[in-house]
Protein backbone atom coordinates (compact mmCIF):
# COMPACT_ATOMS: atom_id res chain seq x y z
CA UNK A 1 0.00 0.00 0.00
CA UNK A 2 1.36 3.73 -0.75
CA UNK A 3 2.06 5.70 1.85
CA UNK A 4 -0.43 8.79 1.63
CA UNK A 5 -1.10 11.25 4.29
CA UNK A 6 -2.97 14.37 3.28
CA UNK A 7 -0.62 17.27 4.55
CA UNK A 8 -3.13 19.26 7.73
CA UNK A 9 -2.93 22.95 7.05
CA UNK A 10 -0.29 22.65 4.18
CA UNK A 11 -0.27 26.94 3.32
CA UNK A 12 -0.98 27.75 6.91
CA UNK A 13 2.24 25.75 8.22
CA UNK A 14 4.75 26.81 5.00
CA UNK A 15 3.38 30.60 5.94
CA UNK A 16 4.10 30.08 9.58
CA UNK A 17 7.36 28.77 8.95
CA UNK A 18 8.72 31.81 7.24
CA UNK A 19 10.80 29.58 5.42
CA UNK A 20 14.12 31.38 4.10
CA UNK A 21 15.92 30.32 0.63
CA UNK A 22 18.78 29.65 2.74
CA UNK A 23 17.81 28.33 5.72
CA UNK A 24 18.07 24.61 7.86
CA UNK A 25 14.58 23.29 8.31
CA UNK A 26 13.56 20.24 9.94
CA UNK A 27 10.38 18.23 9.86
CA UNK A 28 10.26 16.00 12.80
CA UNK A 29 7.25 13.88 11.95
CA UNK A 30 8.25 13.67 8.10
CA UNK A 31 5.16 11.15 6.86
CA UNK A 32 4.89 10.71 3.24
CA UNK A 33 6.52 13.86 3.13
CA UNK A 34 3.21 15.90 3.06
CA UNK A 35 4.43 18.90 3.82
CA UNK A 36 8.48 18.71 3.30
CA UNK A 37 7.68 18.50 -0.49
CA UNK A 38 6.55 21.94 -0.17
CA UNK A 39 9.16 23.03 2.38
CA UNK A 40 12.02 21.59 0.02
CA UNK A 41 10.61 23.90 -2.77
CA UNK A 42 11.00 26.92 -0.75
CA UNK A 43 14.83 26.66 0.19
CA UNK A 44 17.20 26.60 -2.55
CA UNK A 45 20.90 26.67 -0.63
CA UNK A 46 19.34 25.66 2.20
CA UNK A 47 18.81 22.04 3.56
CA UNK A 48 16.07 20.03 5.00
CA UNK A 49 15.64 17.24 7.74
CA UNK A 50 13.57 14.68 7.67
CA UNK A 51 12.94 12.28 10.96
CA UNK A 52 10.52 9.84 11.60
CA UNK A 53 10.24 6.41 14.23
CA UNK A 54 8.65 4.70 11.20
CA UNK A 55 10.67 2.98 8.95
CA UNK A 56 8.01 2.95 5.92
CA UNK A 57 7.55 6.25 6.30
CA UNK A 58 11.01 7.21 5.94
CA UNK A 59 11.28 4.97 3.07
CA UNK A 60 8.09 6.86 1.16
CA UNK A 61 9.58 10.29 1.95
CA UNK A 62 12.79 9.23 0.47
CA UNK A 63 11.05 8.13 -2.76
CA UNK A 64 8.89 11.19 -3.25
CA UNK A 65 12.22 14.26 -2.26
CA UNK A 66 14.72 11.82 -4.28
CA UNK A 67 15.15 14.56 -6.69
CA UNK A 68 16.46 16.73 -4.07
CA UNK A 69 20.08 16.50 -3.12
CA UNK A 70 19.37 19.35 -0.44
CA UNK A 71 17.28 16.34 2.04
CA UNK A 72 18.95 14.44 4.82
CA UNK A 73 16.73 11.54 6.46
CA UNK A 74 16.57 10.28 10.17
CA UNK A 75 15.39 6.96 11.73
CA UNK A 76 14.47 8.57 15.35
CA UNK A 77 11.94 10.34 17.63
CA UNK A 78 10.98 13.76 17.40
CA UNK A 79 11.89 13.86 21.00
CA UNK A 80 15.34 13.25 20.42
CA UNK A 81 15.25 16.01 17.66
CA UNK A 82 17.97 18.40 19.51
CA UNK A 83 20.32 14.81 19.22
CA UNK A 84 19.07 14.26 15.68
CA UNK A 85 20.32 17.60 14.77
CA UNK A 86 23.41 17.79 16.59
CA UNK A 87 24.51 14.27 15.27
CA UNK A 88 23.96 15.87 11.66
CA UNK A 89 26.61 18.51 12.44
CA UNK A 90 24.82 21.28 12.76
CA UNK A 91 23.98 23.34 16.20
CA UNK A 92 21.01 25.65 14.88
CA UNK A 93 18.00 25.60 12.41
CA UNK A 94 15.09 28.04 10.63
CA UNK A 95 12.49 26.73 11.87
CA UNK A 96 10.52 23.16 13.18
CA UNK A 97 7.67 21.41 12.33
CA UNK A 98 5.78 18.82 14.34
CA UNK A 99 2.24 16.85 12.86
CA UNK A 100 1.32 14.90 15.81
CA UNK A 101 -1.29 13.02 13.77
CA UNK A 102 -1.22 9.42 12.71
CA UNK A 103 -0.73 8.84 9.52
CA UNK A 104 -3.95 8.10 7.20
CA UNK A 105 -1.58 5.39 5.69
CA UNK A 106 -0.53 3.77 9.33
CA UNK A 107 -4.76 4.29 10.09
CA UNK A 108 -5.39 2.55 6.44
CA UNK A 109 -2.84 -0.06 6.06
CA UNK A 110 -4.42 -3.01 7.57
CA UNK A 111 -1.03 -4.45 9.42
CA UNK A 112 -0.49 -1.72 11.50
CA UNK A 113 -3.17 -2.18 13.99
CA UNK A 114 -4.26 1.44 14.34
CA UNK A 115 -7.58 0.74 13.43
CA UNK A 116 -10.85 -0.49 14.97
CA UNK A 117 -12.76 -0.54 11.33
CA UNK A 118 -10.16 -3.57 9.89
CA UNK A 119 -9.43 -6.81 11.46
CA UNK A 120 -5.42 -6.79 11.87
CA UNK A 121 -3.35 -8.24 14.52
CA UNK A 122 -2.98 -5.49 17.73
CA UNK A 123 -0.04 -4.04 17.08
CA UNK A 124 0.24 0.19 17.18
CA UNK A 125 4.10 0.66 16.79
CA UNK A 126 4.78 3.59 14.94
CA UNK A 127 8.26 2.19 15.11
CA UNK A 128 7.31 -1.52 14.68
CA UNK A 129 11.63 -2.13 15.06
CA UNK A 130 11.38 -1.82 19.29
CA UNK A 131 8.91 -1.73 21.73
CA UNK A 132 5.97 -3.17 23.40
CA UNK A 133 2.71 -3.80 21.17
CA UNK A 134 -1.13 -2.50 21.79
CA UNK A 135 -1.28 -6.80 22.03
CA UNK A 136 1.44 -6.87 24.84
CA UNK A 137 -0.59 -3.99 27.11
CA UNK A 138 -3.97 -5.55 26.83
CA UNK A 139 -2.75 -8.83 27.63
CA UNK A 140 -0.33 -8.14 30.17
CA UNK A 141 -1.53 -4.85 31.81
CA UNK A 142 -3.47 -4.86 35.33
CA UNK A 143 -7.00 -4.04 35.28
CA UNK A 144 -5.84 -0.46 37.08
CA UNK A 145 -3.06 0.26 34.73
CA UNK A 146 -5.57 -0.41 31.93
CA UNK A 147 -8.42 1.47 33.12
CA UNK A 148 -6.01 4.67 33.88
CA UNK A 149 -4.60 4.71 30.10
CA UNK A 150 -7.93 4.55 28.80
CA UNK A 151 -9.08 7.49 31.04
CA UNK A 152 -6.35 9.04 31.15
CA UNK A 153 -5.15 8.97 27.09
CA UNK A 154 -8.83 8.27 26.21
CA UNK A 155 -10.90 10.42 28.47
CA UNK A 156 -13.31 7.45 28.01
CA UNK A 157 -16.07 7.31 30.73
CA UNK A 158 -16.52 3.76 30.45
CA UNK A 159 -12.51 3.06 31.26
CA UNK A 160 -13.39 0.41 34.27
CA UNK A 161 -16.08 -1.50 32.84
CA UNK A 162 -13.82 -2.01 29.93
CA UNK A 163 -10.63 -2.70 31.54
CA UNK A 164 -12.74 -5.34 33.33
CA UNK A 165 -13.96 -6.67 30.10
CA UNK A 166 -10.70 -7.04 28.68
CA UNK A 167 -9.02 -9.09 31.97
CA UNK A 168 -12.52 -11.52 31.84
CA UNK A 169 -11.64 -11.90 27.70
CA UNK A 170 -7.88 -12.63 27.92
CA UNK A 171 -8.57 -15.54 30.85
CA UNK A 172 -9.97 -17.84 28.47
CA UNK A 173 -7.89 -16.65 25.24
CA UNK A 174 -5.16 -14.18 24.08
CA UNK A 175 -6.70 -10.68 22.47
CA UNK A 176 -4.53 -11.15 19.42
CA UNK A 177 -6.41 -8.98 16.81
CA UNK A 178 -7.81 -5.01 16.54
CA UNK A 179 -11.56 -7.32 16.00
CA UNK A 180 -11.39 -9.07 18.83
CA UNK A 181 -10.83 -5.80 20.95
CA UNK A 182 -13.34 -3.93 19.09
CA UNK A 183 -15.98 -7.04 20.76
CA UNK A 184 -14.72 -6.69 23.86
CA UNK A 185 -15.79 -2.71 24.15
CA UNK A 186 -18.75 -3.00 22.13
CA UNK A 187 -19.45 -5.52 24.83
CA UNK A 188 -18.50 -3.11 27.42
CA UNK A 189 -20.79 -0.03 26.64
CA UNK A 190 -23.66 1.15 25.70
CA UNK A 191 -24.87 0.78 21.85
CA UNK A 192 -24.54 4.60 21.41
CA UNK A 193 -21.31 4.89 22.64
CA UNK A 194 -19.48 4.46 19.38
CA UNK A 195 -17.28 7.18 20.23
CA UNK A 196 -15.57 4.47 22.86
CA UNK A 197 -13.74 2.35 20.09
CA UNK A 198 -12.06 5.29 19.06
CA UNK A 199 -11.16 6.59 22.60
CA UNK A 200 -9.61 3.27 23.26
CA UNK A 201 -7.86 3.18 20.21
CA UNK A 202 -5.90 6.18 20.89
CA UNK A 203 -5.43 5.49 24.65
CA UNK A 204 -3.48 2.27 23.50
CA UNK A 205 -1.43 3.82 20.74
CA UNK A 206 -0.69 7.19 22.92
CA UNK A 207 1.02 4.35 25.65
CA UNK A 208 2.05 1.44 22.87
CA UNK A 209 4.24 5.01 21.56
CA UNK A 210 4.98 6.74 24.64
CA UNK A 211 3.36 9.78 22.62
CA UNK A 212 2.70 12.09 25.48
CA UNK A 213 5.48 11.59 27.70
CA UNK A 214 8.05 13.29 25.35
CA UNK A 215 6.40 15.81 24.21
CA UNK A 216 7.56 18.67 26.57
CA UNK A 217 11.25 17.72 25.73
CA UNK A 218 10.24 17.63 22.42
CA UNK A 219 8.98 20.94 22.27
CA UNK A 220 11.64 22.62 24.74
CA UNK A 221 15.00 21.07 23.06
CA UNK A 222 13.61 22.70 19.83
CA UNK A 223 13.34 25.69 20.33
CA UNK A 224 16.54 25.82 22.24
CA UNK A 225 18.05 24.99 18.42
CA UNK A 226 16.16 27.88 16.38
CA UNK A 227 18.10 30.58 15.26
CA UNK A 228 17.22 34.02 16.53
CA UNK A 229 13.47 34.35 14.56
CA UNK A 230 12.98 31.02 13.90
CA UNK A 231 9.65 29.69 14.51
CA UNK A 232 8.43 25.72 15.73
CA UNK A 233 4.87 25.00 14.41
CA UNK A 234 3.29 22.23 16.22
CA UNK A 235 -0.15 20.41 15.05
CA UNK A 236 -1.83 18.60 17.29
CA UNK A 237 -5.29 16.42 16.91
CA UNK A 238 -6.62 15.74 20.51
CA UNK A 239 -6.86 17.96 23.59
CA UNK A 240 -3.78 16.07 25.90
CA UNK A 241 -1.43 17.13 23.32
CA UNK A 242 -2.92 20.87 22.65
CA UNK A 243 -2.69 21.02 26.44
CA UNK A 244 0.97 20.14 26.23
CA UNK A 245 1.54 22.42 23.79
CA UNK A 246 -0.28 25.90 24.84
CA UNK A 247 1.46 25.28 28.57
CA UNK A 248 4.93 24.42 27.38
CA UNK A 249 4.74 27.39 25.17
CA UNK A 250 3.67 29.99 27.76
CA UNK A 251 6.26 28.72 30.05
CA UNK A 252 9.17 29.00 27.32
CA UNK A 253 7.48 32.58 26.58
CA UNK A 254 7.90 33.51 30.47
CA UNK A 255 6.07 35.98 32.01
CA UNK A 256 7.81 38.70 34.69
CA UNK A 257 6.17 38.27 38.11
CA UNK A 258 7.16 41.33 39.53
CA UNK A 259 4.90 43.68 41.03
CA UNK A 260 3.76 46.28 38.35
CA UNK A 261 5.20 49.58 40.45
CA UNK A 262 8.79 47.90 40.04
CA UNK A 263 11.23 50.27 38.13
CA UNK A 264 12.42 46.86 36.69
CA UNK A 265 12.13 43.07 36.94
CA UNK A 266 14.00 41.70 39.57
CA UNK A 267 12.57 38.16 39.42
CA UNK A 268 15.09 36.66 37.10
CA UNK A 269 12.49 35.42 34.20
CA UNK A 270 14.11 34.17 31.46
CA UNK A 271 12.26 33.76 28.09
CA UNK A 272 13.15 32.17 25.00
CA UNK A 273 10.61 33.85 22.52
CA UNK A 274 7.44 34.55 22.09
CA UNK A 275 3.70 32.38 21.26
CA UNK A 276 2.75 33.49 17.48
CA UNK A 277 -0.68 32.29 17.96
CA UNK A 278 -2.63 33.53 21.00
CA UNK A 279 -5.15 30.89 19.87
CA UNK A 280 -4.79 27.71 17.64
CA UNK A 281 -4.99 28.24 14.20
CA UNK A 282 -7.77 25.60 12.70
CA UNK A 283 -8.52 24.42 9.38
CA UNK A 284 -10.59 26.07 6.68
CA UNK A 285 -14.22 24.83 6.47
CA UNK A 286 -13.21 23.71 2.95
CA UNK A 287 -10.60 21.71 4.42
CA UNK A 288 -12.40 20.18 7.29
CA UNK A 289 -15.14 18.82 4.46
CA UNK A 290 -12.91 17.44 2.12
CA UNK A 291 -10.57 15.60 4.78
CA UNK A 292 -12.82 15.01 7.65
CA UNK A 293 -9.46 13.68 9.51
CA UNK A 294 -8.51 17.26 9.66
CA UNK A 295 -11.62 18.46 11.97
CA UNK A 296 -9.72 17.70 15.69
CA UNK A 297 -6.45 19.03 14.29
CA UNK A 298 -4.99 22.60 15.94
CA UNK A 299 -1.55 24.76 14.98
CA UNK A 300 0.42 26.32 17.43
CA UNK A 301 3.66 28.44 16.74
CA UNK A 302 6.47 29.79 18.37
CA UNK A 303 9.00 32.48 17.72
CA UNK A 304 12.44 32.45 19.02
CA UNK A 305 13.91 35.85 20.34
CA UNK A 306 17.61 35.56 21.28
Amino acid sequence: MEFKHEPIMLNECIENLSIKKDGIYVDGTIGGAGHSSRIIEKIESGLLIGVDRDLEAIAASKKRLEKYENVKFVHGKHEDIKEHVNGLGYEKVDGILLDLGVSSYQIDEGTRGFSYTKDAPLDMRMDQSEGISAKDIVNTYSKEDLEKIFFEYGEEKFSKKIAEKILKAREEKEINTTYELADIIRAAVPKNAIDSFKRIFQALRIEVNGELKGLKKAICDSVSILNDGGRLCIITFHSLEDRIVKETFLELQGKCTCPKDFPKCVCGFKSYGKVITRKPIIPSEAEQESNSRSRSAKLRVFERVI
